[in-house]
Order: C-alpha cells, then structure tokens, then sequence
C-alpha cells in the first residue's frame, strides 16, 4: 500500500463522536489524531471548487468558501440548502457519509452519519403476519424509518475542522426557505409523475406533505416559487442551539410521533434521537497503477467496492496498450460483477457483524480474485478471502443477499482555497424518503436498505436489522492521491446500489481513459450487478457498447432514464476541472486563487 496510509487516524478512527448527548449543545470531542511530521506545504496554487446538484447550493459553498471557509463549512451550507431545493434527494432527515481530507496534515478522515435502527428493532423488522413485506408497503411506512444522522453529522464535522462561524452556514438555506425558491424542472418532474405518485403517500389528504407539495390536490408547478417557514425555523434553532434543536425537544418528540403513529409503525423513541452518535473511521484505499483511492468504509460500500474494481480491472486488463475503450469495457464489466459479488456478501455494519473490509481489498486476494471470471452469460458468485489468505474460509458465514437500495441520494464534491477536500454523500433513501414531512422536511426510509429477509439458505444475512445497527449503504464518496500523496480526484453520485458503477465510470474514464471530468461523467452508465449488464442506451455511444457487450456474450439490459447525478473534481497542473452530471441540474462552479500579496516600497526618507 502507498504512502498514503499514513493518512489514517489509528485508535481515534474508532472513538464515537457524541452528536447532542445533552440538552444543551456540547461541543463534539475533538480527535486525537497521530502525531505528524511536520512538513513543508507549499501553498495550493489551484483556487476552489464546489460541485453539486443545484447551482443555488454550489453558489452557497462558494460564498462559504470566498470567505475563508473550510471545505467542511461549505459542505454544510451546500447539504443545508439542498435539503430545501431538492427534498427527493437528501435532508435533514437522512444521513450521510463524509470524507474530509487536510492538506497540510495529509490526513483523510471519514464522519460516518449513517441513520441508524431503533434500540427497539430485531431482524424481523420487516416480517408481517410471517411474510416478507414487500419493498413498496415498507417504503411508506414508519417501521422504515432510521434515527437521522444529517444533523450531527455537521457538528461532529464543524467542531473538528469548521473556521466559518457555524449560525453563518445555515443563513443561505434559511433566506431562501423564508422569500421562496423556484421549483427547478426535476423537483416538479417528480410531482407531476403519476406513476412515482401512485406509489408515493406524498400527496395523502390532510398531510403536510400533501400541503406542501400539492397544494389543492395539484403538484406545485416548475417555476413556482415555494416557501417553506417551517424548514427556516428548523433551521434557524439548529443554528442557534445546535443539535439539541433536532435531537431533543418538541421537534424530536414530532419526528417520533411520526413515526410511531404511522399506520404501520416505527418503534423509534426520544432516547433513540437524544442517544445518536456519529461515527469517526478511517478510510478504506487501495493501489490502482500510480494512485491511491480511498472511499468510506463500511456500512458504506465505497471502500471495498471502489479500489477492488480499479485492481480488479487492473489485473484483468493487464499491461496497458493504449486507449481503447471497447476492449476494455468488458474487463471493466467483469471487475465490477466480482466486486458487486463480495460486496452484496460481506458488507454490513461492521459494529455488529465481521466484515473482511481489509481482506476484500487486499492485493494477494485481488490477485487470486480476478481469475475468478467466468462465463459472461451468467453472474460471479461470491469470492472466500478467508480462504485465500488463510484465514480459515469464511463465505459461508452468511447467506446470499442482493438487498435493492433506492436512490434518493445527493453527492457534493469540494475543494477549499487550502487545498482541503470534501467527497459527500447524502441520502433520504428513496425518492422523497418514507414521504412524511416533519417541520419542513422528510423523514427518510433508509432502513429499507437492510435485508428485509434476515434468512437467506437458511443462513442469517450479514445486513439484516437489529437495535441500533446502520444498514449497508452503496454510498461512494471517493478521493483519488498521486504517489506523493497529493489529491488528484474528487467524487461520488448518488443512485442506489448503482452508485457502486457511477463512481467507478469515473475513475475508469480519468485515470484510465485520460478524459476530463465531464467527458468521464457522460459516458453511457454501465451497471454489472449479477447476471444481466445494464447499459444507459440513452447515451452518446451507449448502444454501441450494448451491441460489443452482446457480442462478448453479456446479457444485456438496455436503460434509459439513469439516476446518476456525479459531481467531479480533478485537479490539473493548470487549476482545478470540474463536472457536473447532465441528467440532474448540479454545476460546477470555481473560485480564482487569491492575489498573492505585494510587498509595499520603502517610503522614502527625507533625510
């Protein structure tokens, strides 16, 4: 493993953060990182960055960021007004994975404000009158619902890294709750789809929600300009008093009261609020040719799935031979369907279950792993890294599990003036979460993101519910580092369990294919999960993979409509170059380094 290791925070990674443990706001315990050399940094020449789903967000971080900033304080600013303008997406009532990375220590940190079950649930959380409930009936109801973590996860974060005074942060989100927003075309387009509507309970009478987003039973019209007071007051006493605001008081006794009288009811408590923490973990990185990827480690499955695909390919494609993306694209594919294999297998909650992180991405397994590959027709099982590196075999801890994930999620991707970076990824879970709408936000569904079968064979699944546990996540948020440990990438998406393939489409294009941010994120998506390949036939170029694909022998499924939504940041020699997904509304917007400073002449003496 390259040098970048000495990026990872040892024994603090482990430490629980205490988000809002009291009634008054207390300040999270600062971690004790290991010492570091100190070492000559020369200024970052490059400016800043912001990309992210909505040019009234990125515009947020970016005056966050003008002002002297940490990328962690533009982060919140960012997340807090997208909560607001893209309420599909993410919120305060979600979670999310955080990466931050500091330039002048070299560390890499991950905040890991994953929602969490109930102290209350057991692994048929999802098991009605002895049956399995079905995705859609879970969805909507408050058994899915997880303690969110959004809210703690900022002032876990702030209280570490934030220079930006923290009320400051939330002043964007609040003014624009408060005069209105126009409705952009993507937030209306979902409104207006009968289809998501059916499914939905969004527009139940006599609901906030219902309210809110269908005002005299019509969806809000694109362009309409919303006003949301209930969101500005949650967010003005957040800035006030910190997470107690969220996790203690009336508004906690609301979010608990929502879920608890729902007609299919959640067993959330106040204890269950007033008693979440946000984890610190280190990162997961692997090797990939001359860089280092780092990604979060689980529950999420960036760590494992990102630098397995990047060596995977790697091993499969052998020496380079120039750039010639129809060759590669099936090792591409075959990389991505044994690290999908593991991942589906060993990832979970690693507080509650043995997960072999390390071992996934361990150069020996990677080594025995890619000779796995095997007919195009049909899907990778599983590998046994225990098996391969002699730890004793281990594949048959836990039962198969393909558990689907939605994707009402939300990446931003930050570079400060510093040089200090953020990759985060947010969530509600599916589109508009559980529907509920609580104070001006959604509550999520996230806890559909566990198993709903905790049995599979016969044998208990590794991401099956329990008390407390944070269900695995697809979430990718990703840094790329030269040799020498300088920052070279910057990105994630959201999009369900596809996120896995978005993410590494990245990777892929700019590392491998030499091509920018933007030509790397509108290349055709390409999804190897299993047995069939779906290939975004939507895109330039994307029926001519579909056809070279047929013709290695993948099944393959043709999609249209793909909810990737990447947010790109490379860093070039010349400055920083950014992407933004097509098929969302995100930009990426930069800032000019500052004006070195002149030194003034002498005043001349009259002497």
């Amino acid at each position: 493993m390259s040098m970048i290791w000495r990026n990872l925070v040892g024994s603090a990674a482990l430490l629980a953060l205490a988000a809002c443990n009291q009634s008054t706001p207390t300040p999270a315990p600062e971690p004790v990182l290991d010492a570091q050399p100190e070492l000559d940094i020369p200024a970052w020449p490059h400016g800043a960055m912001v990309a992210a789903a909505d040019p009234r967000a990125v515009q947020a971080g970016l005056d966050v960021l003008a002002e002297g900033g940490h990328a962690v304080d533009a982060a919140i600013a960012v997340h807090a007004v997208l909560g607001l303008v893209e309420p599909q997406s993410s919120g305060l009532g979600g979670g999310a994975f955080m990466l931050v990375y500091l330039r002048e220590s070299g560390e890499t940190l991950v905040y890991d404000g994953r929602e969490t079950a109930p102290a209350a649930a057991t692994s048929e959380l999802f098991i009605k009158d002895g049956e399995v409930m079905g995705f859609l009936p879970a969805w909507q109801s408050g058994r899915a619902v997880g303690v969110p973590g959004a809210v703690a996860l900022y002032k876990a974060a702030h209280d570490v890294h934030g220079s930006s005074e923290w009320a400051r942060l939330f002043a964007p989100a609040i003014e624009l709750a408060n005069e209105g927003f126009e409705v952009s075309p993507r937030l209306g387009g979902y409104l207006a789809n009968e289809r998501l509507r059916s499914v939905m309970r969004l527009d139940e009478p006599g609901s906030a929600a219902a309210a809110y987003f269908y005002p005299g039973d019509s969806p809000v019209a694109i362009g309409t300009k919303l006003q949301n007071p209930a969101y500005a007051e949650a967010l003005s006493e957040v800035a006030a008093l910190g997470p107690p605001a969220f996790y203690t008081g009336p508004r906690a006794q609301r979010i608990v009261a929502a879920v608890t009288e729902d007609a299919e009811p959640g067993a959330m408590t106040l204890d269950d609020l007033r008693d979440y923490t946000v984890e610190l973990r280190p990162p997961l990185c692997g090797d990939y040719r001359n860089y280092t990827i780092c990604s979060a480690p689980p529950p999420s499955s960036g760590g494992v799935t990102q630098p397995a695909i990047m060596g995977l390919y790697e091993r499969i494609k052998g020496v380079p031979a120039g750039l010639n993306q129809l060759r590669d694209l099936g090792h591409w594919v075959n990389a991505q369907r044994l690290a999908y294999a593991d991942r589906d297998h060993y990832v979970a909650d690693p507080d509650f279950v043995p997960v072999p992180a390390a071992d996934l991405i361990n150069p020996d397994y990677l080594d025995a792993r890619f000779q796995d590959v095997g007919d195009p027709a049909r899907a990778e099982p599983p590998g046994d890294p225990g098996a391969v590196l002699a730890r004793g075999p281990m594949i048959d801890l836990w039962g198969r599990d393909t558990t689907e994930e939605g994707g009402g999620t939300t990446h931003i991707s930050i570079v400060d003036l510093e040089g200090n970076a953020v990759s985060m990824t947010a969530t509600v879970e599916s589109p508009f979460g559980n529907s509920v709408l609580v104070d001006g936000f959604l509550l999520n569904n996230e806890l559909t993101d566990f198993a709903r079968d905790p049995m599979k064979n016969g044998l208990p699944v590794a991401n099956a519910p329990a008390g407390g546990k944070r269900p695995r996540s697809s979430m990718s948020p990703s840094f790329v580092f030269a040799s020498d440990g300088e920052l070279v990438m910057v990105t994630g998406s959201p999009g369900g369990n596809s996120i896995i393939a978005y993410v590494s489409k990245t990777l892929i294009g700019v590392l491998d294919w030499q091509m920018s941010a933007q030509e790397a994120i509108d290349l055709p998506n390409v999804i190897a999960r299993g047995e069939t390949v779906g290939v975004e036939t939507s895109a330039p170029d994307g029926e001519i993979w579909a056809e070279h694909l047929r013709s290695e022998g993948y099944q393959v499924t043709e999609r249209a409509g793909e909810n990737s939504g990447l947010n790109v940041i490379v860093v070039r020699e010349d400055g920083l170059e950014g992407g933004s997904d097509r098929r969302r509304e995100g930009v990426a917007l930069a800032l000019a380094p500052p004006e070195p400073e002149r030194e003034l002449p002498a005043p001349e003496s009259d002497n």
